[in-house]
């Protein structure tokens, strides 16, 4: 994570009430999150510039292995394009898919001066279903994410453009779409990330231009 000046660090501790906001991206074996496999996840750290404005730190990745008796829906692999047994994956246990994640989550929490992370996703009470079934199977004690809160880019881009799906919403924010690159868990995390970086930045600019209007007033 980029070192940034200490003023700029408490600027981020205010902006979201203490939260520092996460994008969280999972790619599974179905929709059930007691019961179906997590089989990617990838997490963008979000921090700020010089400037305040709000900025994407290097995503950090892994695919994880089914846990034990996990179900794979074969039709959520055909949308993925995971091969769950394939050797070269590289997968690893949840365990350490978690302690992976959450590594640099909380050291990103210190290093701003927030006080917990929040997840934040497309359609992120999914993500965030799969990541506390995780935590709770691997009886993980050092979750830095909020439980039940999250920040939802469907609704914000609803909001800002008119769009709830991922693709047209990115597209709206002006970034490119590659739709073969879609739902691979890192490079929707990062299309994400762009996205929420972009609602949230176009909306503190347009609360600085109102301030302005009015106190030439």
């Amino acid at each position: 994570m980029r070192t940034q000046p200490e003023a700029y660090a408490e600027r981020l501790s205010t902006r979201f009430r203490g939260f520092l906001p996460v994008v969280v991206d999972v790619e599974t074996g179905g929709f059930d999150a007691g019961r179906d496999a997590l089989l990617e996840i990838a997490a963008v750290i979000i921090g700020m510039d010089g400037d305040g404005v709000l900025v994407t730190e290097p995503v950090v990745s892994t695919h994880v292995e089914a846990f034990p008796g996990s179900h794979i829906d074969p039709k959520s692999l055909e949308v993925t394009g995971i091969d769950p047994d394939q050797p070269l994956r590289g997968a690893i246990p949840e365990r350490m898919a978690l302690d992976l994640i959450f590594k640099p989550v909380r050291a990103a929490i210190k290093a701003s001066g927030c006080q917990r992370a929040i997840l934040v996703g497309h359609n992120a009470a999914f993500d965030l279903g799969f990541l506390n079934a995780a935590v709770r199977r691997t009886g993980h004690k050092r979750n830095p994410f909020h439980p039940f809160s999250c920040f939802d880019t469907a609704t914000l881009a609803g909001l800002a453009y008119g769009q709830t799906v991922l693709s047209r919403a990115v597209q709206a924010a002006g970034f490119e779409w590659n739709a073969g690159e879609a739902h691979s868990a890192v490079y929707d995390a990062e299309r994400t990330a762009a996205l929420f970086c972009a609602i949230a930045n176009r909306w503190r600019m347009l609360e600085q231009l109102e301030r302005e209007v009015v106190g030439t007033v």
